[in-house]
Order: C-alpha cells, then structure tokens, then sequence
C-alpha cells in the first residue's frame, strides 16, 4: 500500500498492511505517512516570530509572549476587551487572499501521501485569543448576545480558509479546539451543542462537499460530545486519552470514528519506560483497532518535557503490530 492508501483505508476501518503513522520532525529513520503540505499566508497584523522568546502579535492583531523559546506563549493583550471595538475588529481576510498555495497540488501529487492543513481551524480558542479567555467565558455566562456576533465573525473567516483549502488536493482538513479541562467540559454539553456544534458541522459539510475527510484535535475530558463529533461527520479524533475512559470512549468510537493517535503527554512520554510505552500503544490498540490493524493512525507529539527516546519507542510499537 502507498502512504496515502493506508491512510484512507485506516480512516474508512478497512483493512492495511500496518498501522500508518504521522511522525514528528526530528525523527526521520520512521517514514510518516502524513505530509503537510508547503504553503504561506500573508502577514495580516502578524509581527514577531511564533516560538521565539518574546513578544509577538498574531495576524488578527492579539498580542502574545513567549517565556522561553519552542512555546506558544500565552494571549498578553487581546485584540479587544470592550464590546464597542467588536465593529471595527480586524478580520485577516487578506491574510488568505494572499496566501501562496502554489507547491500545495504538486506535493500532494508527487509524494504519495496523505495530505492535510494542519491546525489553524480554531473558532472557539480564537475567541479567547480576541476577546480574553475569562472575559470570553464571563460573557458566555452571561449569555451575551455580543458572543454570537463575535461567533457568527470568526466562524465566517474559518468557513473562507476551509474552502479555500477544499479547493486544492489536500486529503483533509484539520479543526483545533480544545474543549475539556481533566475531568469535565469548559462549558455545558448543552451550550456546546447550541453555540458552536453548528460550526463544525458547516466545517464538515463543506469538506463533504469537495470529498475531503475531516480531522479534529481537542484536548481535555470531550466523552460527552463524542456522539456528536461522530453525527456532524468528524472523521478521525486527536483526543487526550488519558483523561477519559477507554472502554466508554472506544464504545463510541470504534467503527465510526477512527483514532488519530493520542499518547499521554503528561506522565508516560516525559517519565515512562520503552516497556510502558509499549504496553500502552498495546492497549490502545486493543480498544480502538478493528480487523486488520484499521481504525487508527499511530501518533504522539513532542512536546516540551517528551523524551525523544519514548517517541521512537511509541512509533516502534505501532510497527511491531502484526500485519493484517
């Protein structure tokens, strides 16, 4: 099988020949079969260097700073704190009119791999990073119809840079938010589902549309939600499993929404053996693998405090799973 066919058979739970693995910079003697392709997208308000120690301003014009390098940082100033400044708020459209997509179809042609947008589909976080996180979650509280118009805004900009995505080769898209703290949701399943499950679901359709596969990241305890990430069409989750049941969440999950890796980053990756790795990947595999080794795509991220050694030994287990 191609890279991209593992992928695609893993995503619609048919069999493969192994389980296919997206592989993080750095660790080259494993083959990844995901490609981010190469793109650029013009500045916006955007100065500074993201990852670089310091202050920088992302390209819808909020202001973050980093402690040290290889971090995020955190929102320092957001682009708005009163509720009068929402009509005159920045909306980095130009950022896409002048984005350079032009190796994005020859990359996907050439490589044989599965190709997707990477991170950047964030509408709840984006609301945070404009309006401030506790000043966001006040509002939502309160019932604010200004949450709404700010909503209705940034959900307008996500639905431009998805189509505009839907309309090269790339094989998915990728939507980011964070929706769980370690034991329950940031907010109700209810308000979830009223205020922001239309969103993905437009994301999804739209995906549909162009016969592209959706991908979803989110961190923290999501298992309320997971029916309806299924319903709207996610087709594969990047959840944080460590802080959810596995036989309640591969109950949802198995057979109609693939697993896309997801390896505890806070005890196992900084502080486990290669023989707890093993029997980790192990374990997740007998939760959320179907016949054939399908159903999951092998994964784990080096974040900061992540030994490089426990990475290699995650993507080994993956390897040494029997073939189909």
């Amino acid at each position: 099988m191609t890279s991209r066919e593992r992928v695609l058979a893993a995503l619609k739970f048919l069999p493969v020949d192994r389980i296919p693995l997206e592989v993080e910079p750095g660790f080259d003697e494993f083959a990844s079969d995901i490609l981010v392709p190469s793109y650029h997208y013009g500045k916006g308000k955007a100065a500074g260097e993201y990852g670089v120690k310091g202050k920088r301003t992302d390209y819808w014009g909020s202001i973050w700073e980093s402690a040290e390098d290889g971090v995020k940082g955190e929102v320092r100033q957001p682009a708005f704190t009163d509720w009068t400044e929402l009509s005159s708020l920045y909306v980095p459209y130009e950022a896409l009119e002048q984005a350079d997509l032009s190796f994005v179809n020859d990359e996907c042609k050439s490589l044989g791999k599965f190709t997707m947008k990477m991170w950047g589909i964030e509408p709840f976080q984006r609301m945070q990073y404009l309006r401030g996180t506790e000043n966001l979650f006040l509002d939502l509280a309160m019932e604010d119809e200004n949450v709404l118009k700010l909503r209705d805004i940034v959900h307008g900009f996500y639905k431009t840079e998805v189509e505009m995505w839907c309309n090269t080769l790339v094989d998915a898209i990728h939507i980011e938010d964070d929706w769980g703290t370690q034991n329950a949701m940031l907010i109700s399943p209810l308000m979830w589902r009223e205020l922001f499950k239309p969103l993905y679901k437009d994301y999804c359709d739209i995906a549909r549309k162009y016969g592209k596969m959706v991908i979803m990241h989110s961190d923290g305890y999501i298992l309320d939600i997971i029916p309806d990430l299924i319903e709207i069409g996610i087709n594969a989750l990047n959840p944080q499993l460590n802080v959810m049941p596995y036989d309640k969440l591969s109950g949802y999950m198995r057979g109609k929404m693939a697993l896309w890796g997801g390896i505890d980053r806070q005890a196992l990756l900084p502080f486990g053996t290669e023989e707890d790795l093993e029997a980790e990947v192990h374990k997740i595999a007998g939760y959320f693998g179907g016949e054939g080794n399908t159903g999951i795509i092998g994964q784990c991220y080096m974040d900061k405090g992540a030994r490089p050694e426990n990475i290699r030994a995650v993507y080994r287990a993956w390897l040494s799973r029997p073939a189909s």
